[in-house]
This record gives structure tokens, C-alpha cells and sequence, in this order.
């Protein structure tokens, strides 16, 4: 809390800290530029508008570049797939190159290893595109096999993927970067086939400030991009491309039949503004506005620093004091808290006394805002856990407000109690009953006692019924925001009892999303929270859902030292349910000394509330039942599903998506600036 002679938040003086900002207001502008990106999503067998099929290039659930027909004449064939509105690249006026990022999954199948051919393109012409004749068998829809190998002419740069060695190929499986000739500028051998049918992953990226074109592919189970390549070349592509161009998809075959098929893609760039003049003179009228909007706010906060002083000096001491909150006291605080029933007010001088003085032998931990003490309170004979917010910390004193309000309406026997508060000498004090044995993650991780299986599905249970009580039972529903390990407290007896209700949110039991800042631990929080900004239940479900697994294989969502398939727990878990395998997941510190059915079904539940598609999971009534052994398991697909996100331009000024090409059998979206999500398909409920 500021002292009356603390200085002003403004300790830039207010005529430099104006001029600044100006200039930040003209040259931010000139300086990001804004962001251009697209979307467009397969539905049913109907080829998408957004895609040009051209040659022998069809749509059939994916994009099939040549002719896949085995009982007719399939050589010879070569087509195009291509995006039907020209990309911005460039930039004559500013002479700005786009930065752009493309990625996408392929499938080539030779029937015959012996006679096969010849592989596919990702590539970058003028404006339209336009498939040339006679470039099937080596040329890959790319080139006129009339003109010869080397055509300086035809201002295209292609990605070839090929699978066959012609006289100008390195290699008979190879990746090329070719620069205005099916000659490929630079290549590199693939270690293994590309036409066994197996599942690639291609990242091609364009760095413009560095002029480098790269190349990442893998085929891998659960492919990930963290920023490698395969290969890569340095080129100006304004040299060779006109400001706006074609992207598409390219493949050919020879005198053998070979399937090239597009399941995936998803593509985004940005550049600068096309007219700087324009950019100017809206970047000072913007200036101009900014610089009235901030001698208002100086106004304003000379005048509540004033009241601040003035408060102190009459003994009256605010809550809060800053450029985002008006002022509160105290006494209008505790009439607020004070009309809820439960927790009791509490007096600074008890507190200390009960914790020696915020001492450093009685400190339990540290949290996010603040720390947490041990204490006994002599005239309730309680030991309590006091959570001390840090001063300063803007977030924690919105969370004490919210977790007072919140939790004081609720009572239930999994969730951790709030004794009292207290919020005396610029000090914010929670007060909660003791939980002697720590938490979860204390005894999963580190050096807590190992939990015996009986103990650890009661508390995966207890966590379920806590969550039931406050999306279904409580008055209001709660939506809690931040369920993890490290929030599940474990009593005398080992009972859960969820606690730390600083981010959560009260709704309506419609249970409609909630629009908000996004809040949560990295791990936990669900997919769709990072594209929509919502909490819901759904998101809530998806939380225990990382704590059910967490329970039962013993490690944590994330495990950079582990083998790369293992890193992420949910999709190696995934895959080990796809092989009938999953009790593999179980952690190995049980000895094996678990009920088989009971961890068969909290890891399916686990797997079930974490689906990356919202719409697919369980709400937690359906998972307590299925727990309980009250509902048959789910059945899920045998492969983690592949999440697909659609996020219009809205304010952002920025949108990249992607794109599933027959993954899914049905495709669920939502239209508008909120984001949606889709999956593969699959049964969720309960089957018999």
C-alpha cells in the first residue's frame, strides 16, 4: 500500500511521457503492419469453393491430385489444386516482402514399388494459376515437359516431394526447392519412402527479413514443428514472383498409378500496408486523439491521488489506489463481504500473532500472488492456512475480492473451507482450515507420501463431486477456471478438497461461455481457451480431465525430458488406448497393486473430458457415472483427434486456421469472431 509521500504512478514527467507516446502512436503502424490469413474446412463429400481443381485434380472427401481409378488408364495424369484468390507477396509501394507459413499433410501410395511416380508439389506462381500441357509423369503439373528440364520462363517456385528419380533427380525419394525449373536448386534425400502411404507432415516457411525459404517434413504419430528444417534457400522473391500469387498443390504420374491426396492444410502471412501516406496521416489523427485521452486520465488520477492523501490523513485507508480501479475502503468492502454467511471477519493483530509474525519457519509456500503460512487460532482452536497477498499485485487483490464473494456462498464437503479474512494495514489476508496433507501434486511429485490406488480414486472422485456441486448444485453455477494438482488439497484423511477460487467466474446454469481474459495454468486449460477466450464447463471438465490422468499414470501434463513421443501426456496416453494398451500408462510406482477396472476406467475418463473438441466431452455428471460404475465406458476414437479452429479477423486484425480435408466425417463450426472447433468424429456417450 502507497504511503502518503510515495510518489505518483507518473514518474515520467507528463509533457516527455505525451511526446513519447505521440511517436509510439505514428510509427506503431508503420512498424507492424497488419496480418492477412485465411481459412476454408471439407464438408461432407462438396469440394470447397475457396479450392480450383485443375487437370485431373477432384475432391473426394480429400483432395486427390491425379486419377486414382485402378480399373482405367490412370498414366499420364497430372492436376492442380489451387487457393482461388490471389495472396499478397509483395509490396511495390513499400517494397515490403510477406512473411507467410504454410502447413499440411499428404499421402502418396504407389501400387507397384517397381513402376511408380512421381510425387507432388507445394507452390507459389503468378496469379492464376494455370496448369501447363504436358506436365504429368516427371514434371509434376509443374513444367511443359516440351520446353526441357530448365525453363527460366515460367516464374514459379515449387516444394517438390518426389518419388521418383528422373535424369535430373539426386535421389528416387527426395525433397527439392525449385526455383523456375523442374531442375531442383538445392535437394536432400529422404531417409525412407514417401510413397508407402503412411501420413506426412510438411512445414514451409518464409522468413522475409532473412530471405530464407525452408522445408520441415516428418511422419511422425503426433508431428510437431519447433522451428527445424530439412532444407533450406536463401531467395528474394520478389526477383522471381509479382506482388500477388497462386498457392496451391501440384502432382503427376508416369506410366504407373500412384495416389497423391491433400488430407490437411492450413496457411497464414503478413506483410506491411500497402499505402504509407495513408498509414500517416490516420496514425496522427490517432496521435492526436491519444494525447487528449491522456491529459484526461492525468486529470483523473491527480484528482484520486488527492483523495488518496486526503483518506489517509482523515484515517480512512483505501483498498485500492491505482490507473485501472477507483477507489475502495474498507468499511464499504466489508459490508459487501460481511452480508454473506460462513467466513467471519478476522483482526490483523490474531493473525500475526497466530503465524509469529508472518514468519519464515511458519511459511508453507509461495503462490502465484502471494504466500501461504501456517497458523493456529487460539480463540476458534483451529489450525488454519493464511494466504497473504503480495502488495502491490493488482491480480491479487482482484482475486481476494472474487474469492471472498465466490466462496463464501458455497459449502460443500470437497471444497477447502474459508475460515475468515482480514484486510487491515494495506495487508489482504485469506484464512483457510489447515489440510495436513499438502497437496496433490506435492504427493505425486514431489516429496509427499506415495498414494496408494484406494486413496487416489477417492480422490479423483471427491474432485468429480466437488465440480458437480458447483456447476450443477450450488445456487449459481461456478465456473472455477484453474482446476490442477496443486489446487486439489488432501485432508487428515486424504480427503480432496478443491480450493484456490481467485480466477473462477459465477454464471448461469444455462452454462453458456463465458468471454474473458485468458486465465488458467499452461497444461491445464483446454484447447479452445487459447482461440475463443471463453471459460465454460466444458473448459472446467477438460481441467479434471489432466488431473484424472495425472492421478493415474503419475506424471504431469508436460515432460520435456521424456522420450518424444511421451512428452505430452494426453496424446501418448491416447495412443496407447488405440493399441488396447493403456494400462502401460499406469504409474510404474504401484507395482502393479491397483483394481485393473477402476484404472481402466478413470484413464478412458480422463481421456474422455480431455477431447479437444468441447462439444465431445463428458459434462461432469457423465464422468462421475461412468466412475462410479454407474454408465458403460465411452467409446473413443483409436487415434488422439486432431483439433481444427476457426477464428475470424475481427479486432485482431490476424487469423490463422486450419484445415481438415476428410480427417472428420462431419466438420462443426461456429460463423462469427468466436472460435469453434471440430474433430474427428466419434461416439462420446456411453456404449452398451
Amino acid at each position: 500500500m502507497a504511503s502518503p509521500n510515495s510518489r505518483s504512478h507518473l514518474s515520467i514527467p507528463i509533457p516527455t511521457f505525451l511526446i513519447l507516446l505521440f511517436s509510439a502512436s505514428l510509427l506503431l503502424p508503420l512498424c507492424t503492419g497488419f496480418s492477412f490469413a485465411f481459412n476454408f474446412s471439407a464438408m461432407g463429400g462438396n469440394a470447397p469453393d475457396m479450392i480450383e481443381f485443375q487437370g485431373d485434380a477432384f475432391f473426394n472427401k480429400v483432395i486427390r491430385l491425379t486419377k486414382d481409378e485402378f480399373d482405367t488408364s490412370v498414366t499420364s495424369s497430372s492436376g492442380r489444386a489451387v487457393y482461388s484468390q490471389p495472396i499478397p507477396l509483395w509490396s511495390k509501394t513499400t517494397g515490403k516482402l510477406a512473411h507467410f507459413t504454410t502447413h499440411f499433410s499428404f499421402l502418396i501410395k504407389a501400387t507397384n514399388y517397381d513402376y511408380n511416380g512421381d510425387g507432388l508439389a507445394f507452390f507459389l506462381s503468378p496469379y492464376p494459376s494455370i496448369l501447363p500441357n504436358n506436365s504429368a509423369e516427371g514434371y509434376l503439373g509443374l513444367f511443359d515437359s516440351s520446353s526441357g528440364s530448365d525453363q527460366q520462363s515460367n516464374n514459379i517456385i515449387a516444394i517438390e516431394f518426389d518419388t521418383h528419380q528422373n535424369w535430373w533427380d539426386p535421389s528416387p525419394d527426395h525433397i527439392g526447392i525449385d526455383v523456375n525449373s523442374i531442375k531442383s536448386t538445392v535437394t536432400t534425400n529422404w531417409y525412407s519412402s514417401m510413397k508407402d502411404g503412411r501420413t506426412g507432415n510438411a512445414w514451409i516457411s518464409y522468413d522475409a527479413s532473412a530471405k530464407n525459404l525452408s522445408v520441415y517434413l516428418t511422419y511422425d504419430d503426433n508431428p510437431s514443428f519447433y522451428g527445424d528444417s530439412n532444407l533450406w534457400y536463401q531467395i528474394d522473391l520478389r526477383d522471381y514472383l509479382p506482388e500477388n500469387i497462386a498457392i496451391g498443390f501440384s502432382a503427376s504420374t508416369d506410366s504407373s498409378i500412384e495416389l497423391h491426396e491433400i488430407l490437411y492444410w492450413e496457411f497464414s502471412s503478413t506483410r506491411e500496408p500497402k499505402d504509407l501516406m495513408f498509414w500517416v496521416i490516420l496514425s496522427s489523427l490517432a496521435g492526436a486523439f491519444i494525447l487528449v485521452c491522456v491529459c484526461l486520465t492525468w486529470i483523473v488520477l491527480r484528482r484520486k491521488k488527492r483523495q488518496y492523501r486526503n483518506n489517509i490523513e482523515g484515517g480512512r485507508e483505501p483498498l485500492l489506489v491505482s490507473e485501472e480501479d477507483d477507489v475502495i475502503d474498507y468499511d464499504e468492502l466489508s459490508g459487501e463481504f460481511e452480508k454473506e454467511t460462513g467466513p467471519r471477519s478476522l483482526r490483523y493483530g490474531e493473525l500475526v500473532v497466530a503465524t509469529k509474525y508472518f514468519s519464515e519457519a511458519n511459511k508453507l509456500g509461495q503462490g502465484g500472488f502471494g504466500g501461504v503460512y501456517r497458523g493456529f487460532l487460539k480463540k476458534l482452536k483451529l489450525d488454519v492456512a493464511i494466504k497473504r497477498v503480495a502488495k502491490g499485485s493488482q491480480q491479487g487483490k482482484k482475486e481476494y475480492i472474487s474469492e471472498v464473494k465466490i466462496i463464501s456462498q458455497l459449502r460443500h464437503r470437497n471444497l477447502v473451507r474459508l475460515v475468515g479474512w482480514c484486510h487491515e494495514r494495506g495487508d489482504l489476508l485469506l484464512v483457510y482450515e489447515l489440510m495436513p496433507n499438502g497437496s496433490l501434486d506435492s504427493h505425486l511429485y514431489g516429496k509427499g507420501v506415495l498414494l496408494s490406488w484406494p486413496i487416489r480414486f477417492k480422490v479423483a472422485l471427491g474432485l468429480a463431486s466437488a465440480i458437480l456441486y458447483l456447476h450443477e448444485e450450488s445456487d449459481r453455477c461456478v465456473l472455477h477456471r484453474d482446476i490442477k494438482s496443486s489446487n486439489v488439497m488432501l485432508d487428515s484423511e486424504f480427503n480432496a478438497k478443491l480450493g484456490d477460487f481467485g480466477l473462477a467466474k459465477l454464471v448461469d446454469h444455462s452454462g453458456a461461455a463465458q468471454t474473458t481474459v485468458l486465465a488458467g495454468t499452461l497444461g491445464y486449460l483446454a484447447p479452445e481457451c487459447f482461440t475463443t477466450g471463453k471459460a465454460s464447463k466444458e473448459s472446467d471438465v477438460y481441467s479434471f480431465g489432466v488431473v484424472a490422468l495425472e492421478i493415474a499414470c503419475g506424471r504431469r501434463p508436460v515432460e520435456p525430458k521424456e522420450q518424444k513421443d511421451k512428452v505430452r501426456l494426453i496424446p501418448w496416453v491416447w495412443g496407447l488406448y488405440g493399441k488396447n494398451t493403456i494400462l502401460e500408462a499406469v504409474d510404474k510406482r504401484l507395482d502393479g497393486k491397483y483394481d485393473e477396472k477402476e484404472m481402466e476406467r478413470l484413464i478412458v475418463v480422463g481421456l474422455w473430458c480431455t477431447h479437444p473438441d468441447y462439444n465431445l466431452r463428458p459434462s461432469i455428471r457423465q464422468a462421475m457415472h461412468v466412475l462410479q460404475f454407474e454408465a458403460p465406458l465411452p467409446n473413443l476414437p483409436p487415434k488422439f483427434p486432431v483439433p481444427v479452429y476457426f477464428s475470424g479477423l475481427g479486432d485482431l486484425g490476424l487469423a490463422s486456421s486450419m484445415v481438415d480435408f476428410g480427417i472428420s466425417e462431419s466438420v462443426i463450426s461456429e460463423t462469427g469472431k468466436s472460435g469453434s472447433s471440430s474433430t474427428s468424429s466419434a461416439t462420446t456417450g456411453p456404449q452398451k
